[in-house]
Formats: C-alpha cells, structure tokens, sequence
C-alpha cells in the first residue's frame, strides 16, 4: 500500500532547501554578538555626543535633566582656525584621488591589455607594495620631499599617495573581466587605446571606482601619522593634525569641547554615510571588496 512520503525526507522537493535555510540562520549567540560589537562601536561615539551636547561639568556623570547647549561647538570652532583645516583637507583628499583615478587607471590599463616586457615582474613589484606598510617609509619620503623643497606643503602630504597599489590590482582584475570582444570592436570603429579606456573600460568599472573613491577619501580624511611628520603650519595642516594641536594637553583639558571639535571633524564622513549608506553597500558588493 503507498505511503505518503515523509515532509522530512531529504527526496522531498525543497527539503534539502529548507534544511539549508535554516543551517545557515545565524542563532541567538551570533545574534548577541553582533549586538555587543555594535554597542563597543558605538559607545566612544554616544560618549562624544553626550559630551559635546552638555556643558562640561556633565561630561563625567550622566543625567537626564542635564542642559543641552551648542557653546562647546562655537568655543571650538573660535579656538582653532577650523575653516583653514576643513579647506586644507577636502583639497588634499580631492587632490589624491583624482591623481589616483588617473595614474592608477592608466597603470591598470596598461597591465591588464597591453603586453610588453617584464610585465608579470613589474606587476608583482605592484603587489609587493601591498605588504609594505607606510610607516616604514616615513623618513625616506621625508628625506626626498625635503630635498625637492615641497616640506609643509600639500602636495608634498599628498605626493607620496598618488599611485595606489590597492587601486591597480583592484582595476587591472576588473579590466580583464571586460570582454575582448568589446575592445575589438571599439578598435574596428577606429578608437585610439586612449578612447576605448575612457568608452569602454571606465563605464564598465564605475561601481569599482565609487567603491575605492570611498576607500581613498576615508582613509586620508583620518590620516594622521604622514601629515603630522610633514606639516608645521596652519597653511597646510589637516583637520586631523589640527585637532590634535587643538587638544594638546598643554593648552588645558576641556573633553566637552574636545569631543565638540571631534564631532565637527568627523561629522563630514557620518553624514555622508547615513546619507549614502545604500550606495556604498551596493558599490562595494559590484566591486567585490570584502
């Protein structure tokens, strides 16, 4: 006599489907998890918040009746030549990565398309920079800049960046993913190399480029170590050596102001991820950057 087959049976159409699903539910431990990272996150920041919003003898103790107030901000921003450190840095973070885009776009180009002699060992020289970190070269770039007279200078923060390593292995595999056929018939209808990189190339790797864009502009928004060691005057600091001036512990310790000036400094980068944040998710997952 048949029998109805069993719903559990891994012979049943969408079985094995729905094990699979559930297998990979994450459980109330990575749950928790998740969440204890994300309050250790987020504390400096609510710190930073409550403080900068508070008067400052509120800054160590928490009380719901406490008086919000903006003074902190206005005694930081007349305290330090903020606006001169904002200016500084969005022209130094635009500078890089449009050297970047453009040097790293024809490098990649190049090794990924063209073949010419010693390409493979060029190529690995690229990749050897990826496990040099930067500090190590800090007295030889400082050495060299001082030699070309650009010490305390803006392009002289920004000279040693403009050929990213990360960004030529990152476009050189996204252009060998273009098809072939594509650069042929670009090459038929008459367009130079120049012209196919910019018709063809470029559109096809614009969610790769919105990806690194975002990399390039974080990363030397929050660069520190570099610009302090280069840079010696208000003319050409950025806002992160110019808070740490700001903070120095010589000039007394006030944290409501201290964190106002913190927020103020990174408040660029928040809200543009808030506002953004889709975007950069989507471009990081076309690009394929974990």
């Amino acid at each position: 006599e048949p029998r109805e087959p069993d719903p559990r049976s891994p012979a049943m159409p969408g079985a094995r489907g729905a094990d699979m699903t559930a297998y990979n539910e994450p459980g109330w431990f990575d749950t928790l998890a998740a969440w204890l990272l994300a309050l250790l996150w987020f504390a400096p920041l609510a710190y930073a918040i409550w403080t900068a919003f508070h008067p400052s003898e509120f800054s160590a103790r928490f009380t719901l009746t406490a008086p919000l107030t903006l003074d902190n901000f206005r005694n930081a921003w007349a305290a330090a030549p903020f606006a001169r450190y904002f200016l500084n840095t969005a022209l130094l973070v635009l500078m890089i990565l449009a050297a970047q885009l453009v040097l790293c776009t024809l490098a990649a180009y190049a090794f990924a398309r063209f073949v010419f002699p010693g390409r493979q060992v060029l190529f690995a020289l690229v990749l050897v920079q990826l496990m040099v970190m930067p500090d190590i070269l800090l007295v030889e770039n400082y050495r060299t800049l001082s030699r070309i007279g650009l010490i305390d200078t803006l392009l002289g923060i920004g000279l040693p960046y403009f050929a990213s390593a990360f960004a030529i292995f990152l476009l050189r595999q996204t252009f060998l993913g273009v098809p072939k056929e594509l650069d042929e018939a670009a090459r038929v209808e008459g367009a130079s190399a120049l012209q196919t990189l910019w018709r063809v190339y470029v559109p096809l790797a614009r969610p790769v480029y919105v990806a690194f864009a975002l990399v390039s502009v974080s990363y030397h928004w929050n660069n520190f170590l570099w610009p302090l060691v280069v840079t010696n005057s208000v003319e050409s600091r950025p806002l992160t050596v110019g808070l740490q001036v700001f903070a120095a512990t010589d000039q007394g310790i006030d944290w409501s102001i201290i964190t106002a000036a913190t927020l103020m400094t990174a408040a660029p980068l928040l809200v543009a991820f808030v506002l953004f944040q889709r975007q950069f998710v989507q471009s990081f997952m076309r690009a394929g950057i974990k």
